[in-house]
């Protein structure tokens, strides 16, 4: 045997050997979540996916959104299934209420064993037209709130020996997106604050899962905000969200995500699309740049006045292309989400 084929062998030994150990430990982070205390940020797409999938497996939930009315209807659904579940109105960007959720979790169940950061807010349009606010609202849902949640969350954790915490990020927590810039932005923080102190809480045995998702059919197009010509960017998101193959179902898509809760996995990314993203923009990154830049030159560009800064959502935003038979998998997934406007 040569010196190369010696070292070929070493190395694919010991690849072996590491995926082996890999393995184990992820079998042995493994946990149940049956009589669980799990705490969802979100009441509609993935969150009611996730509290539905959680629910059947025993795991007692208590949902927090802004708006009563999607509690509610999330809350009769689920109960109507036998899930244990409770509802806590509150804003999201108010530190004090977000503080305030983790204690009524521990408050009403004894303990928080899961904490799930997914609610969000996409505003989509050029540059152009958006202003600070934008960024400020975006950092607020998708950075400020997840990290209130994190410090109020973790002494419980600590005190209790354990826990798991699952920030939903996104594909655009990693790869910047045109037309994305404050949803962009603030993702990429939440993915680093993740990584962070996932190093740091792993001897208190708390698992931090950064979720970086790529499309997901989860109806959000309806409930995200558009600028600049906004019919023409809801239309644009709006296909993109229901075309199969590069898009993922809800349901699905909250299978993986309690997966890798449920072993302690430190990152999952969600789709082919996304993955492949990732990998380009790690090893060819002036490439992604110029394939981000002619996709910028495709998107609708802004409009020639300040009637552009206006905010409008998708519901607010239909065009002769959406909703039509090109956005009927948005469509469902919106009725069978709790996106639907009621």
């Amino acid at each position: 045997m040569t010196r190369t084929q010696q070292t070929a062998l070493a190395a694919g030994a010991a690849t072996i050997g590491a995926a082996l150990v890999t393995r184990a430990l992820r079998a042995a982070r493994r946990t149940d979540f049956s009589g669980k205390v799990v705490v969802i940020t979100g009441a509609r797409g993935l969150a009611l996916s996730m509290a539905r999938q959680l629910g059947q497996e025993g795991a007692r939930i208590l949902l927090a959104a802004r708006d009563q009315g999607e509690l509610d209807r999330a809350r009769d659904e689920l109960r109507a299934k036998g899930v244990e579940i409770s509802t806590f109105a509150c804003d999201l960007m108010n530190r004090q209420a977000v503080e305030e959720l983790v204690e009524q979790a521990v408050k009403r169940y004894g303990a928080i064993d899961v904490l799930i950061n997914n609610a969000g807010v996409i505003q989509v349009g050029p540059i152009d037209h958006m202003v600070v606010a934008d960024f400020e609202e975006a950092m607020a849902v998708h950075f400020w709130a997840p990290l209130h949640a994190m410090l109020a969350a973790i002494p419980h954790m600590r005190q209790q020996g354990g826990g798991r915490i699952v920030n939903i990020s996104s594909i655009g927590g990693r790869v910047g997106v045109p037309h994305l810039a404050p949803y962009c932005a603030s993702k990429f923080a939440l993915t680093g604050v993740s990584d962070a102190l996932r190093a740091e809480l792993a001897d208190d045995r708390i698992t931090v899962t950064t979720v970086l998702p790529g499309l997901m059919r989860t109806g959000s197009p309806f409930n995200a905000w558009f600028k600049g010509r906004h019919r023409d960017e809801f239309t644009w998101f709006a296909v993109s969200d229901s075309i199969p193959g590069i898009t993922i179902d809800a349901a699905r898509a909250a299978w993986q995500v309690i997966d890798a809760c449920r072993h302690g996995d430190a990152e999952l990314v969600i789709t082919w699309p996304a993955r492949l993203a990732i990998i380009a923009n790690a090893v060819a990154p002036e490439a992604v740049a110029l394939g981000m830049s002619i996709a910028n030159r495709v998107l609708p560009g802004p409009t020639d006045d300040r009637s552009g800064d206006e905010r409008h959502s998708g519901w607010q935003s239909a065009s002769r292309w959406a909703p039509s038979r090109l956005t009927t998998l948005s469509e469902r997934a919106a009725a069978e989400n709790n996106e639907l406007p009621h």
